[in-house]
This record gives C-alpha cells, sequence and structure tokens, in this order.
C-alpha cells in the first residue's frame, strides 16, 4: 500500500467514511421513518418490526464472512461488491409498494452493509500505517461510526417530514454512485492474498446462521418473552451452531476464523469493551430518543436537533483532538477517560425529571456523552486492530463489526426490556403515564453507565499499550 501518495491516502478516507456513513445511517434513520411507512403500505405493528429486523438479521450474520471474502479476495473488491448491493438495494427499498418488496431489499441491504461495514477499517488500517496518521485517520472514522447513528435521527426527521419516507432510501442513490466512482480510482487495488486461498464453506454456513439465530432471538425476546421456548430455543441453536463451527475451526487447515487471534490480548479485550460500549451506545441513542419523544413531547425533528450538540463535540474530538490524546497519552488513558465521562452523561439522564428542560437536564448529558464518544471510540477500534497481520485484518474487522453489532442489539433488547418492566411496576404502584415511562428509562440509564463503567475497568486493566503508539509517544516527548 505504500505506493498510494499521502493526499491519495486522505482522500481514500474521505471515500470510506462516505461509504461506511451510508451503512452507519441506515441503522437508525429508518426508526424516525417507520410510522410513515407502516401507514402507506399498511403493516400491523407485529409485520412492522420486520423493517429493521430483516436488515439487522443479514447485517450481523455475515460480517464475519465478509471480513474473511476480504481477505481472501481482496479488500478494495468485496467493498465494491457490497456498496453495489446496498445502493441498488435502497432503490429498491425506496420504490417499494408492497411490504414483502421492501422487507426484501432491507435483507438485501443487510448483506450488503455488512459487506461493507467488515472490510472498510481494515482498508483504512491498511492505508495508514505510521501510528500518527493512523490514530488521526482512526479519528475521523471513529466519528463516522459513533456520531453517524445520531445523525441518521436528524436526516431522517427531514427528509421524512419535508418530503416522505421513500427519500431515506433513495438518497443513498447518488452518494452510492459517488462513492463507488471515488472506490475505483482511490483505493488501492493491491491485495496481500494468504498462502492457501481456500473459503472454509462449513465454517460459513456454521457461524452465520449462529450469527442470524442469536440476532433473531435477542431482537424479538421482547416481544416473545425471554423465557419462551421460541427465545430459548433459537438461543440454544445458536449456541450449538457456534460449538459446530469451533469444533470445525480447530479441524480443517484454512479456518475461516483463525483461533489464534483470540490469543492477541488487544483484540480480545477491546471486543469485550466494544459490546459493553456498544449496548450503552444503543441506549444512548434509542431509549434517549424515545424518552424525549415520548415523556418530553419532542418531535422527531426536535429529538433530532437534540442530539446536534452531540454530534458537533464528537466532531471536533474526533477530527482535531482524539488522536493526539492517542498520540501523546497512547490508548488507555484516553479511553477510560472517555467511557468515564460518558458514564456520568448516563447518570445525568438517569436524574432527568418528567418535566426536564433541555438546557438544564438534557444538554450537559449530551455533551458528556459527545465528549465520551469522540474520545472513546477511536483508541478502542485502534487497540482492536493493532496487533492483527495484514493478511488477517478483514476477519479481525468483521470480529470488531459482529462485537458491536452484538453487543449493541442484545444491549438494546435487555434495557428496553428493562424499561418497559419497571415503567409497569411503575403503573401497578399508582404512578401516572409519563412518570412511569420516566421512570423506565432512568433504570435503562442506570444499567448503561454501569455498562460504560465495566468497560473502563476493563480498558484500564487489560489493554496492553501497542508498541507504535509507545514509540510513537517516546518520540513526542
Amino acid at each position: 500500500m505504500t505506493d498510494i501518495t499521502r493526499s491519495g491516502r486522505w482522500l481514500a478516507l474521505i471515500t470510506l467514511c462516505l461509504g461506511t456513513l451510508m451503512i452507519v445511517l441506515d441503522t437508525t434513520i429508518v426508526n424516525v421513518a417507520l410510522p410513515s411507512i407502516r401507514t402507506s403500505l399498511g403493516f400491523s405493528e407485529s409485520s412492522l418490526a420486520w423493517v429493521v429486523n430483516a436488515y439487522v438479521l443479514t447485517f450481523g450474520g455475515f460480517l464475519l464472512l465478509g471480513g474473511r471474502l476480504g481477505d481472501l479476495y481482496g479488500h478494495r473488491r468485496l467493498f465494491l461488491i457490497g456498496l453495489v448491493l446496498f445502493t441498488l438495494a435502497s432503490v429498491v427499498c425506496g420504490i417499494s409498494t408492497t411490504q414483502f418488496l421492501l422487507i426484501a431489499a432491507r435483507a438485501v441491504q443487510g448483506f450488503g452493509g455488512a459487506i461493507v461495514s467488515a472490510v472498510s477499517l481494515s482498508l483504512m488500517m491498511n492505508l495508514f500505517t505510521e501510528p500518527a496518521e493512523r490514530a488521526k485517520a482512526m479519528g475521523y472514522f471513529g466519528f463516522v461510526g459513533a456520531g453517524g447513528g445520531s445523525i441518521g435521527v436528524l436526516l431522517g426527521g427531514l427528509l421524512t417530514g419535508f418530503l416522505n419516507w421513500h427519500w431515506i432510501f433513495l438518497v443513498n442513490l447518488p452518494i452510492g454512485i459517488a462513492v463507488f466512482i471515488l472506490a475505483l480510482r482511490l483505493l488501492p487495488s493491491a491485495h496481500i492474498r494468504p498462502e492457501t486461498v481456500h473459503l472454509d464453506i462449513f465454517g460459513a454456513v456454521t457461524i452465520t446462521s449462529s450469527l442470524m439465530l442469536a440476532v433473531y432471538a435477542i431482537v424479538n425476546g421482547n416481544a416473545t418473552g425471554w423465557m419462551s421456548l421460541q427465545t430459548l430455543g433459537l438461543l440454544a441453536a445458536a449456541f450449538v451452531l457456534l460449538g459446530a463451527f469451533l469444533a470445525i475451526e480447530m479441524r480443517v487447515p484454512s479456518p475461516l476464523i483463525p483461533l489464534d487471534l483470540f490469543k492477541l490480548r488487544n483484540l480480545a479485550t477491546a471486543n469485550v469493551i466494544g459490546m459493553l460500549w456498544a449496548a450503552a451506545m444503543f441506549a444512548w441513542f434509542f431509549l434517549s430518543a424515545l424518552y424525549l419523544q415520548l415523556v418530553l413531547g419532542y418531535s422527531p425533528l426536535q429529538v433530532g436537533f437534540a442530539f446536534l450538540p452531540a454530534n458537533l463535540v464528537m466532531a471536533v474530538l474526533s477530527f482535531s483532538i482524539s488522536a493526539k490524546l492517542v498520540t501523546r497519552f497512547g490508548i488507555k488513558r484516553p479511553l477510560a477517560v472517555g467511557l468515564t465521562l460518558a458514564t456520568l452523561g448516563f447518570l445525568l439522564l438517569a436524574r432527568a425529571p418528567v418535566d426536564a428542560h433541555f438546557i438544564l437536564d438534557i444538554l450537559p448529558a449530551m455533551i458528556l456523552l459527545g465528549i465520551g464518544a469522540g474520545i472513546a471510540l477511536n483508541p478502542v477500534l485502534l487497540a482492536a486492530m493493532s496487533d492483527v497481520a495484514p493478511h488477517e485484518s478483514g476477519i479481525a474487522s468483521g470480529i470488531v463489526n459482529t462485537s458491536f453489532m452484538m453487543g449493541g442489539a442484545l444491549g438494546l433488547a435487555i434495557l428496553a426490556s428493562l424499561a418497559a418492566s419497571r415503567t409497569m411496576q411503575a403503573v401497578t404502584t399508582g404512578h401516572d403515564h409519563l412518570a412511569a415511562l420516566a421512570n423506565g428509562y432512568h433504570a435503562a440509564f442506570l444499567v448503561a453507565a454501569l455498562s460504560a463503567a465495566i468497560a473502563v475497568l476493563l480498558a484500564a486493566t487489560g489493554l496492553r499499550e501497542p508498541e507504535s503508539l509507545e514509540t510513537a509517544h517516546s518520540g513526542s516527548l
């Protein structure tokens, strides 16, 4: 990757960020438009969930396979394939006039999005090998990952409010075309092939099936009951398939996931931190949006603007400060500080009253969460990828994305269930509807704070500073 110029690397990074932003936006932009989609296409309450679930299932299920395919056949090639699938599926979503067509196109969207997400991080890591530049590039990339979700809330409100729900999908067409052209011109085509190019078919089938069953059980856990036969049966089947996958990986000569990767201390620890952090972040994006709408009576557009200060803070930190902190202090201290500030933000949300004033009760928490996310995501991604060889960066990237995806999905399902349970308890003890809702969200925010606090302890005690950053740090003193 050394044949690409310095300016070319940064232009390539912009291309990767634009492609990733499309994927990240799609996880939240649709939620704002769900009421309009339901009315337009005649969805029932239960069938409407499949507009989200179809995407989540294929996205979560194919991240690992997408990363491994990138390692075997070229990261740029897979990025382009995934981008084309996602863009074409977005167009079909936008012109859908039936429930079946929309849900089927959403499933293809998730598949394409999984491929793009799985190889984008590995492309970025291979583009930037010098520690200071890599930290700076990761800051930009991290903002897209951390801030894109809340930007989607604002964009979804704008497009749905001023146009209609079709445009939340159709807007991807010009962006996808532009990214495809830029990727052809800017992303390096060089590819370090492994010694043996062999796809572990049985491993791919078992782990993909396991992930899809687990995701399906999690996203439907609140509706069907966590102790229901369906949920327990699906989770049991997922664990059996996971066991089969591990048995296959220990025996095949070219495994889908080399199990030795999990012996890498930073990769293993950073993935646990990522799961805990994603659980907390999903609570911020989704549950605080519900709190603002259902308790405080905000419109979707007002909810989007409520997230704007946090997005701006995240952008400033990600684009200019986060990289300097990592270069100056390494990954452990900035990560621990960022997660600590986010913990404080959740604690503030957990005390916001029913008649909360935005400036006094909401904005301080949003700012703290924006600062925390702006500081934390860069070092946790750097930690996860720091010890991985270039020819395994795709599967490592897939593991990182899968950890975030599963942590976020499981965390949101558990916290949403907790919020609903506490709300019902509050109603039975005589609280009015708004007070009961607030009580439920407060409980969820407290658990999110606990999740972030545990991640702080792991960051402080479980991570090792990468040698490259230690060298960069000593050189900057």
